[in-house]
């Protein structure tokens, strides 16, 4: 990729842009979801676009490219998303805004039974380009229906892939890859990294789904961070520094496919290793990538794989205790200075 510009946006603006240069490159791809354009009857009331979606992402698409491609939808995720699926089948690549990642239990079928198998039941003839994009993660104060992750729970499901970009660069290259794979993929924004800035170029770029990156090199222990948690990796990183730990940050940035030959062979060179992940950890993707990592590289490891997570419980509502659920910088370095302490 060579690159003509860089500069320091925000995660909010990389999404935006990510979405403008697709709906300017391929005139098949449509946005549909809840308050997305301004709301239902904007145009009588004398209001158009007047916020971009509850989080701003779509801020500037209905007024650049009109309401047959923009488009503000009934406030039943069963029906607009089955739309939108429907489309794909039958040649539009759409993009359905699902408000907050909660929301999945009234919409489930529709991607469970239909997205995800459409294309394996008829034998490959029908393509099914469709983008979900919601939203994870807790530390807004906005409760236990507002505020989960359930990553995992897509995982799970043969046929959809998934993605989990940690800063500006890799959401606009990720969500260009999800529109335009032919198969379903869900595109996780956390509520948290909205206002971060970072480096991104401003042409398009895409990047592979299913890869992971390393985001620090280092030797003694690796870190591997899902989302906005691999960003507090790499403050725990900082901290070790200081007292002689080189840890090196793996980003999953997938959670389906999952990058395990690059985790396998961070964990081959530092062998030891801990996953933070903001999910719960029964059936999650720290417990997935440590069964893997036991599985397929017992012989490297110096000490057992840690994962560091939220506890099993509902998200609560109270700001000190909400603050105690999400891993923090604290508990990864703990984490560590357990695991190299037993040694």
């Amino acid at each position: 990729m060579t690159t003509t510009a860089t500069r320091e946006i925000p995660y909010r603006q990389a999404i935006n842009e990510a979405l403008v240069q697709e709906m300017e490159r391929d005139a098949t791809v449509i946005y549909m979801g809840e308050d997305v354009a301004g709301g239902a009857g904007r145009e009588e009331q004398g209001f158009i676009d007047s916020w971009g979606g509850s989080f701003r992402t779509t801020k500037g698409l209905i007024t650049r490219f009109g309401s047959r491609r923009v488009m503000d939808t009934p406030l039943s995720e069963a029906g607009f998303i089955g739309t939108a699926i429907g489309a794909a089948s039958t040649g539009l690549r759409p993009v359905a805004d699902l408000m907050f990642v909660d929301f999945v239990g009234v919409c489930l079928d529709q991607i469970l039974n239909n997205a995800a198998k459409m294309r394996y039941m008829y034998g490959g003839q029908v393509k099914v380009p469709f983008t979900l994009v919601t939203r994870i993660g807790a530390g807004t104060g906005s409760a236990a229906q507002h505020s989960q992750s359930f990553y995992s729970m897509f995982s799970h499901i043969p046929g959809i892939k998934g993605v989990v970009p940690s800063d500006p660069y890799s959401a606009k290259g990720l969500l260009i890859s999800a529109i335009r794979d032919d198969d379903p993929v869900v595109f996780f924004e956390h509520k948290l990294l909205y206002p971060e800035t970072g480096p991104v170029p401003e042409e398009p770029y895409a990047i592979p789904l299913g890869k992971a990156r390393v985001v620090r090199p280092g030797s003694s222990i690796t870190l591997v961070g899902v989302s906005r948690m691999t960003r507090l990796c790499l403050e725990a990183a900082e901290t070790l520094a200081a007292d002689g730990v080189d840890a090196e940050v793996v980003d999953l940035m997938s959670i389906s496919p999952i990058d395990y030959d690059l985790v396998l062979e961070s964990v081959r060179k530092t062998h030891r290793v801990v996953v933070v992940d903001e999910d719960t950890p029964r059936c999650s993707i720290a417990t997935d990538i440590c069964a893997a990592v036991a599985e397929e590289a017992f012989d490297y490891l110096d000490g057992p794989p840690i994962k560091v997570t939220a506890p099993h419980t509902p998200v609560p509502k109270s700001k000190p205790l909400e603050s105690s659920y999400i891993p923090d910088t604290p508990r990864i370095v703990a984490a560590v200075n357990r695991l190299l302490s037993s040694l």
